[in-house]
């Protein structure tokens, strides 16, 4: 098996969209690495040797893996499956079955909702809560909410890309800590 790719090398494969979904909007699209196989395991192992070296040491573990609707879902998974922990799969309001607790959050043009299941999280667990995107935080920060209220410990949000011009990272800081593969 080849070696990783660096993440200099995944950045490259990163595409840029000018006015992309409207005029003004400079878009990163992340899905040339993910039709790369080396390149989108070399990003997974990337993400997962972070978790690991940041959360998995001295016998502790990550319980929970959360992927927010719906890009998350594209990663969240994977990480869950590698790290042994359960994958938590939090959704817009309306898509998931039993009882479900929500939680509203302000977008740029009008308010959203999230939903979890409510046995999908147990008190305490140690949690990670993963999206390919940080822009505005909107969302970032009701998904760790979201998993507080339930009674997990979000101990860290993942992200491939963080745009640190539009201050995200500030609306989720209050709620645990941002890792970011590439920002822009």
């Amino acid at each position: 098996m080849a070696a990783d790719l660096t993440l200099s090398e995944i950045e490259a494969l990163i595409s840029q969209h000018p006015d992309f979904p409207k005029p003004g909007i400079l878009f990163r699209d992340v899905f040339p690495v993910l039709r790369n196989p080396h390149a989108f395991r070399s990003m997974m192992n990337h993400l997962i040797r972070h978790i690991r070296e940041q959360h998995c040491q001295d016998g502790q573990t990550v319980d929970v893996i959360v992927g927010l609707d719906s890009r998350g879902f594209l990663f969240a998974p994977l990480i869950a499956l590698e790290l042994g922990a359960a994958f938590v799969p939090i959704r817009k309001k309306g898509k998931l079955p039993g009882t479900t607790s929500s939680i509203s959050y302000e977008l740029e043009y009008g308010t959203a909702e999230f939903e979890v299941q409510n046995e999908s999280i147990k008190a305490g667990q140690r949690v990670v809560v993963v999206d390919d995107l940080l822009a505005t935080g909107g969302t970032m920060s009701a998904g760790c909410q979201l998993v507080q209220k339930t009674g997990g410990n979000v101990l860290e949000t993942m992200v491939i890309v963080e745009l640190v011009g539009l201050s995200g990272a500030d609306k989720v800081t209050p709620y645990a800590p941002v890792f970011s593969l590439f920002k822009y």
